[in-house]
């Protein structure tokens, strides 16, 4: 290969098309023609991997050459089918066997190793169990670059250590003593996740062990990113604890972030975004933890976090007062809050009267859109609960008014598109859960104003939920026709149609001719499908009348679209039967205006 690794990337895109292309054709004799040429390309790969003999420490994360390794190792796993995974592992081990062999060219081989070891049979029992010996036996004076990269290889052949126990033991010895070394703390923080992850079983008898890891986090040099990695696989242990112990392991995990929450809360420390002064790092830990474990827990049985809830809860609360006005912390706070109550879902229902109370209030004073957010996650898990709708419901009416007044000033919708597509995704859950009483209620003429006129904003995911707002809105006059309410349903759904429906047509061709990217149309042709499925008659009333609005000559003069063509439209859009087509139809449509 060429000296220059930057010449040799240049060629990356041909590897990638020709790989591309040997997996269409799925044909053995044209991939077996090119395996040797890939086998030297791996070659040629892992000699351009070598850092320089002379260099000390790890590479610079600003460096180009790092990224161009972070290439070659994207690159490699596209092609590594056509010479196979252990093929190539074996290569590479080959090469380190190699005599003379210097401290740079073991170091790109291992890299090229853990490129592929996730895609190697667990059950390999031939170069693998040799490669970790020499990992768990490298020298005390090994180079530091291979002692990381040994650390990544690791983590990605967590599979093969989970059907291998007996390796665990000196393998977590190695990683636990990489963790209290700067360089390679967060090598080692994010290679115990993994094992953590896929040993869960093997794991879970070291509870304690990692425990006092999760104690001494904070005295590692590891990035808050590889710490919330960490208590991922942690929490994944958790649900393979004795079901009698699992309510405390998860108290004691929780405590660890809870204490130092509590301080800041209780104190004047102003938060530094990123240390440990900034309480949206304790959140983003205790939402980790939340978000990943999953114990199995069976009808009417009490979850085993659902106590540690209500322990934290105040905490919470607490927290989101102190820090109403940060957009940042409260944006987390209302995360950590979402996975908890996904957590243990309608058990957390001792918490929804005063976190309603609670998001309710501090929305009218700061119009955080997460409150919103937060605000759906509720509605999906308890709109469906009799006895919670029409609390819900209340939280509804709340947030409306002053969302309203933010979405109404000079360019509202603009300059607030987290606020739509927050608002849109809570109307879409209360259509979802509980769509009789959300088509009753009093907001519901305000919200479709708001809706219509969203319609037009040029933003792909606000935009995106007002149009889910708007197909699940006509989907429920149709949908669950054995339901008990579903006459009434689509008897609400129907009137609204008819009142918004030309309204909705006019100003979808509207938008999605002058406002808006391509890239909406697919979600515009599924609300038009599915408007014509409910009523087709209606719809091609309300299309020709949108049509006779359309202009027929540009700023310049110039015709757009001939009556002939207006009329073609109008007969082609009627006669579409999926949403695919009806796509197209319309970017041939907007190209006439364009």
């Amino acid at each position: 290969g060429h000296h220059d690794y930057e010449v040799a990337q240049i060629t990356f895109n041909l590897w990638y098309r020709l790989s591309e292309e040997l997996y269409q054709k799925n044909n053995d004799k044209l991939t077996t023609l090119f395996k040797p040429y890939i086998e030297r390309l791996i070659e040629a790969l892992c000699r351009h991997c070598q850092m320089e003999p002379d260099h000390e420490g790890l590479l610079d994360e600003m460096d180009d050459f790092l990224d161009f390794r972070t290439k070659v190792s994207e690159l490699i796993r596209d092609f590594v089918y056509i010479v196979g995974s252990s093929n190539c592992f074996r290569q590479m081990f080959l090469s380190l066997q190699a005599p003379n062999t210097t401290w740079d060219s073991s170091e790109a081989a291992l890299f090229i190793m853990q490129s592929v070891a996730k895609n190697l049979l667990p059950e390999e029992n031939d170069i693998v169990p040799k490669v970790v010996e020499a990992i768990l036996n490298l020298p005390e004076n090994t180079h530091i670059a291979v002692r990381y990269t040994s650390l990544l290889l690791l983590g990605e052949l967590c599979e093969w250590i989970e059907k291998h126990p007996q390796v665990l033991e000196p393998v977590l010895n190695m990683v636990l003593y990489c963790l209290q070394q700067s360089q390679l703390a967060n090598a080692a923080a994010n290679c115990l996740q993994s094992i953590c992850t896929s040993s869960r079983e093997h794991m879970a008898s070291r509870f304690s062990g990692l425990l006092q890891i999760l104690q001494s986090l904070d005295k590692f040099s590891i990035t808050n990113e590889a710490a919330v990695g960490l208590l991922k696989g942690v929490a994944a242990i958790i649900e393979k604890i004795p079901p009698d112990q699992m309510q405390q392991a998860m108290k004691e995990v929780c405590l660890i972030q809870i204490k130092p929450l509590v301080e800041l809360i209780e104190s004047d420390v102003k938060p530094e975004r990123g240390t440990k002064t900034d309480p949206a790092v304790w959140m983003d830990r205790l939402a980790a933890i939340f978000r990943h474990v999953n114990p199995q827990v069976r009808n009417g049985e009490l979850h085993p976090c659902q106590p540690v809830i209500t322990e934290i809860w105040p905490v919470l609360s607490s927290a989101c007062t102190k820090y109403r006005a940060d957009s940042h912390i409260t944006e987390k706070c209302c995360r950590c809050l979402r996975y908890v109550i996904r957590c243990v879902g309608k058990q957390s229902a001792p918490l929804l009267e005063p976190l309603v109370k609670q998001i309710v209030t501090l929305y009218s004073q700061h119009q955080h859109s997460c409150f919103l957010y937060l605000g759906s996650i509720l509605a999906d898990e308890f709109a469906s609960e009799p006895g919670c709708i029409q609390g819900l419901l209340e939280m509804l009416q709340a947030f409306i008014v002053p969302t309203f007044t933010l979405l109404q000033a000079s360019n509202g919708l603009k300059n607030h598109p987290d606020t739509v597509d927050d608002l849109f995704r809570l109307c879409g859950r209360f259509l979802q859960r509980a769509p009789v009483p959300f088509l009753t209620a009093p907001a519901l003429t305000p919200i479709l104003q708001c809706a219509l006129m969203a319609i037009a904003l040029d933003h792909r995911d606000a935009n995106a939920s007002v149009m889910k707002f708007f197909f699940d809105l006509i989907h429920a006059g149709r949908n669950n026709t054995s339901a008990e309410d579903f006459e009434v349903r689509k008897r609400l759904v129907l009137n609204v149609i008819q009142e918004k429906g030309q309204d909705l047509i006019t100003n979808l061709l509207h938008a999605f001719v002058f406002c808006l990217h391509t890239y909406v149309l697919p979600d515009i042709a599924e609300v038009i499908m599915e408007l014509m499925l409910i009523d087709k008659q209606s719809v091609s009333t309300w299309v020709e009348q949108a049509l006779k609005m359309m202009p027929t000559q540009n700023s310049g003069g110039t015709i757009t679209a001939t009556q002939d063509q207006l009329q073609d439209f109008h007969k082609v859009l009627l006669s579409v039967e999926s949403s695919k087509i009806m796509t197209n139809v319309l970017r041939e449509f907007a190209r006439l205006y364009r």
